[in-house]
């Protein structure tokens, strides 16, 4: 099998374009092959989404202290109270789907889906792949049936993607009110360049969940932008209104060779501040991106000197993991970046394609992120073409490239008795949350 394309001693080097087999990446991306087009709407008009009422609660606008702002403890700085209203929002965002996922018939009962608004991105971080200025972002036509369209099934976790999904403030506020309506969890990535508080208002307002704050450094550093100093106050007013509002926030961190220290740093002040953290390990694309411009001579790219010091990171956050902090990775996961590092992956028995779906721009449908720009066809949205035979096929060699955090986590729970132990440990915490990250 391919290793990690940036198994190599000097980050210089000329690296491949790809990382699967050529037999699958040929199949995938067909040469002058294009994509299916979105069904057209089922009118002679195409679909708006209602106008978000804004502030639904004005009582919440102030910046004066309320009692919903109580949190935390010297000992236990993730202390906070969730009432019964919030609680039975979450299961009925992710219990109550991961049910119906396993008693239903048939393979498709998506628990989560990624709709991609955005294609276009206000930073350029060297590692990053996912974006291209040239690709106009999704209609409010294409996003309103999706969501209709997702409601129709078993899912209820609704995530914005980009590229930046808040390059478009108000298009994002809408909708994450017309889902949040709908009984949706959701789910906002953002780089928090745009995230000022006027926005932060109006998307905890509509009923957002929980925001995923991407930084990797303190301050910018080269082929790095995503800083947490430029966007400090962001930051600080974004912890200060989570407890009134109901959601939560974490840090997403991508561990590359120039940023070993700010990990450990970004780790100390998410702990601080009371959330948790999540890590990637940097990974070159799985598919042929002809748009990304950073493929050779990338410095962010990990080479096989720093195995040595990465190891050492890894080896701290699962010190810290064990030590009560926050995080969405399992010691065992965190353990597996040691191996993916140095191309040695083991099947993991993804779901993608079958409990989550991504929906692209254009409405197309894929089943994972790094498929993003495969012109294979899956379908469309109300209409996919997710085939089992197929996807255990593919993912035979795929899933020996990929380390998706959130789709292992969702394999590794797809398994009863361990969703009922995290079930019942939950209940004997009162569903007030538990501390680590959901393993064994």
């Amino acid at each position: 099998m391919n290793t990690q394309v940036h198994d190599h001693q000097n980050a210089s080097l000329k690296m491949q374009p790809f990382r699967v087999d050529v037999q699958l990446h040929d199949l995938l991306q067909k040469p002058g092959a294009t994509r299916p087009l979105a069904p057209p709407p089922p009118s002679a008009q195409p679909e708006k989404f209602p106008e978000p009422v804004f502030p639904q609660h004005p009582e919440l606008l102030t910046d004066n202290w309320l009692p919903q702002d109580e949190h935390g403890f010297p000992e236990n700085p993730y202390k906070r109270h969730w009432t019964a209203s919030q609680v039975l929002h979450t299961m009925r965002g992710w219990m109550f789907p991961y049910f119906k996922s396993r008693l239903l018939p048939g393979d498709f009962h998506p628990i989560i889906a990624y709709l991609f608004t955005e294609w276009k991105c206000n930073l350029d971080c060297h590692y990053c792949w996912a974006f291209d200025n040239r690709v106009k972002g999704m209609s409010e036509d294409t996003a309103k049936r999706s969501i209709d369209w997702l409601h129709s099934t078993t899912c209820r976790v609704l995530a914005l993607m980009g590229g930046e999904p808040l390059l478009r403030p108000d298009f994002a506020h809408k909708v994450v009110y017309y889902a949040a309506k709908k009984g949706f969890w959701v789910y906002v990535p953002t780089n928090a360049r745009l995230l000022r508080p006027s926005v932060i208002d109006r998307l905890a307002d509509a009923g957002v969940a929980t925001v995923n704050f991407a930084v990797d450094t303190v301050d910018e550093k080269p082929g790095l932008p995503k800083a947490l100093n430029p966007v400090r106050k962001h930051f600080d007013y974004l912890i200060r209104k989570q407890y009134r509002y109901g959601y939560t926030v974490f840090f997403n961190m991508n561990i590359c060779r120039t940023n070993l220290e700010d990990i450990k740093q970004l780790t100390e002040i998410a702990h601080d501040n009371g959330i948790a953290t999540d890590y990637h390990i940097n990974e070159s694309p799985m598919l042929n991106q002809p748009h990304f411009k950073h493929l050779d001579e990338n410095s962010t790219y990990i080479t096989k000197k720093d195995w040595p010091r990465v190891d050492a990171l890894i080896d701290w956050i699962i010190e810290k993991n064990k030590a009560g902090y926050k995080m969405v990775n399992s010691v065992k996961r965190l353990q597996d970046m040691k191996d993916f590092m140095r191309g040695q992956v083991e099947p993991w028995s993804c779901r993608a394609g079958q409990n989550n779906v991504i929906i692209r721009v254009d409405g197309t449908l894929a089943p994972c992120f790094p498929m993003y720009s495969a012109t294979y066809d899956w379908g469309t949205i109300g209409h996919h073409k997710f085939k089992v035979k197929q996807l255990d096929e593919m993912k035979k060699e795929c899933q020996t490239h990929c380390f998706s955090t959130l789709n292992h986590n969702l394999a590794y729970c797809y398994d009863s008795a361990r969703a009922i132990k995290w079930i019942l440990k939950q209940a004997g915490r009162a569903f007030q949350g538990v501390s680590g990250s959901f393993e064994d």
